[in-house]
């Protein structure tokens, strides 16, 4: 079937949320917001307010500003999400290059006997050293200059430079048992923080490239802790592997370990309040206030 729908104006397209039975409050608003967000961005925050979605119909009392406040809500929440996954990423680099420099050496990252898989290893290794060559950073640049053998800068060093995605890379691969006393900082099992930073590289990729969270039906998804901590385990909801929520539940578990003092949790609980949000479409389960991890 060919593609023959015509291009519309701002106002065509207020005019068809009309006809579909959307109360537009304040025209002007509601046209400015169009031409700055994107109608088809913002037709999976309507979603909820249609009636059915074969005709497009709106149910009865669906306002332009409820779909404006969900889409509100969204935004400030992937902010709210960056702002622990940057803490998160930081502790990782950090931790990950303290055990491997101390445990095998400085420069114990060019060590292929070192992952579990030592073609790809040579991939990782190729791809990070693209990076070394790229980088602008001082403590990078001073090293090359000054330093011939080895040529790559040590791990305290390189690690500074990886993306969330490729530290994920690299941990994957790393052996179990070095994985392990990673591991061990944050409370959890080797293979729960594998999945995990791999997941954690995704939301992140999500939130960084201004995609719908919220209600989304996650693609990467990770393995959830059987055993331990306690705590941690009985606040999960293990219905809803594909929800944003156990997504945050261990986020809050490893900012208790990395900032112990952040207000982070406390935010989360707001911004869903100011926004009147209903958290069952994030996976939140009932009475998830009173579950160890939020309290």
């Amino acid at each position: 079937m060919d593609f023959t729908k015509p291009a519309r104006t701002w106002q065509e397209q207020l005019e068809l949320l009309q006809a579909r039975g959307l109360i537009i409050p304040d025209a002007d608003r509601a046209g400015h917001y169009l031409a700055h967000i994107n109608y088809y961005r913002l037709t999976g925050y309507w979603l909820p307010f249609e009636e059915d979605h074969a005709s497009h119909r709106f149910r009865s009392g669906a306002s332009f500003d409820d779909v404006l406040n969900l889409y509100i809500f969204d935004r400030e929440f992937r902010l709210l999400l960056l702002d622990a996954i940057e803490r998160v990423e930081v502790s990782l680099r950090a931790q990950w290059a303290y055990h491997m420099a101390h445990k095998h050496g400085p420069h114990s990252y060019l060590d292929a006997s070192l992952a579990t898989d030592q073609k790809l290893h040579a991939r990782h290794l190729g791809k990070l050293q693209d990076e070394i060559s790229r980088s602008d950073e001082i403590f990078i640049q001073h090293y090359c200059r000054t330093y011939s053998n080895p040529v790559s800068p040590p791990v305290r060093s390189v690690s500074e430079i990886m993306s969330l995605g490729m530290l994920s890379r690299w941990i994957t691969h790393m052996v179990p048992s070095d994985r392990a006393l990673l591991a061990r900082v944050y409370g959890l099992d080797q293979n729960v923080l594998k999945g995990f930073v791999r997941h954690l590289a995704y939301v992140r990729n999500l939130c960084a490239h201004h995609c719908r969270v919220w209600n989304r039906g996650l693609t990467v998804t990770m393995s959830l802790p059987r055993t331990k901590p306690a705590a941690l385990v009985s606040s999960f909801n293990p219905g809803q592997q594909r929800r944003i929520y156990n997504t945050l539940v261990m986020l809050a578990a490893l900012m208790d370990v990395v900032c112990p003092d952040s207000q982070w949790k406390k935010r989360l609980g707001d911004l869903l309040v100011q926004h009147h949000i209903d958290a069952h479409a994030m996976g939140f389960p009932e009475g998830w206030r009173n579950l160890p991890v939020w309290r």
